[in-house]
């Protein structure tokens, strides 16, 4: 089996396109001399332009540019002018896998789903029982006999990244040998966020008890969520959101000592980083999207009596997040910075 120009179809979302990159470094060590496309939506695009074992980034946004059926002719006929040998199928849908077909790609590879089976070449069953979203990945990997054994998320930013983070932290005055715990409250469901007065309690703790600086991330719209936290507190904050694109927060994390988060992108982003991770979740399961693999985490989770995974967006309860009291994140917040060691900020 001799692949030269591997195409793989990358997932939609911060935290999932993250769980991939296990597998794009197995089929990189299997397949070294390939030429190794991802075709990712818009917004996952900076988590893979800058990894070594990614030659090319496409693009494909369904949303806009890629909304109609000319539009997706188009991608077709750019798949097509790359002549790929094979394609991963990381994303479930039924559009993509046809648009692969169309493309004339010989050889498609993706896990089996009844509406898309007569598309694929290679259909790999599902696995029985539920699994982390890396074994997963990894599982089309060991079709094509790759090793899977290295777990570990990959994430990279670039020197210039690195150095606006920096210039970040001077402007605060941050220096070597403070301890700064970054805390990120935002969330693409309302129903994974811990409420922002338990954000407060808890940062103004730290504050206070733990003598650190506290640094909220967030995307432009999380400047609300900052205000809000701030307002209710007696201690000051520094706040980054929305003054970061997603290599820089990567870059901004690794210089943390700690990074606090409920189930979301950014909290793999820290985790991918070597940041130390304490993760709050709720409706959904850490054996599915939860830190995985190398690093130092532990996950706050309680059992309220309901069944996890959820995934209901619209519960207005919330019982499974706010059982999450400060106290339960502060002691691991304390546990954790008696064993950091000072983090190089310059």
């Amino acid at each position: 089996m001799r692949y030269k120009r591997i195409l793989i179809w990358e997932v939609n979302w911060i935290g999932d396109v993250l769980f991939s990159t296990p597998f794009i470094k197995a089929i990189r060590d299997k397949f070294p001399k390939a030429h190794i496309a991802v075709i990712t939506v818009p917004r996952c695009k900076e988590i893979l332009d800058v990894n070594p074992n990614v030659d090319e980034v496409l693009v494909y946004d369904e949303k806009n540019i890629h909304r109609n059926i000319i539009d997706k002719w188009r991608i077709i006929h750019k798949l097509r002018l790359r002549h790929f040998d094979v394609v991963f199928l990381l994303h479930r849908s039924l559009t993509r896998t046809i648009i692969t077909y169309l493309s004339g790609i010989k050889q498609r590879i993706g896990y089996s789903y009844r509406k898309r089976d007569i598309f694929l070449t290679h259909r790999i069953k599902n696995p029985i029982a539920s699994q982390h979203r890396i074994e997963y990945f990894l599982g089309l990997a060991r079709k094509v006999g790759a090793d899977v054994a290295f777990k570990g998320l990959e994430f990279y930013s670039t020197k210039e990244d690195i150095s606006k983070m920096e210039q970040f932290l001077t402007m605060h005055k941050v220096k070597n040998g403070d301890k700064v715990i970054a805390v990120n409250p935002g969330g693409n469901w309302n129903s994974k966020r811990w409420p922002v007065k338990k954000f407060a309690g808890l940062c103004d703790r730290m504050i206070k008890e733990l003598g650190v600086k506290v640094i909220v991330t967030g995307a432009e719209k999380d400047v609300d969520i900052y205000l809000e936290i701030q307002d209710m507190m007696d201690e000051k904050l520094i706040s980054a959101c929305g003054k970061t694109t997603l290599r820089q927060l990567g870059a901004l994390f690794s210089k943390c000592d700690i990074v606090i988060s409920a189930d979301s992108g950014p909290m793999h982003v820290a985790l991918a980083v070597g940041a130390k991770v304490i993760s709050l979740f709720g409706p959904t399961s850490p054996a599915i999207t939860g830190p995985y693999g190398n690093g130092e985490y532990v996950v706050i989770q309680k059992d309220v009596g309901c069944r996890i995974p959820c995934y209901n967006l619209k519960c207005m309860d919330l019982r499974c997040m706010d059982s999450i009291e400060v106290d339960d994140v502060i002691q691991e917040a304390k546990r954790m910075a008696r064993k950091a060691k000072s983090v190089d900020r310059k």
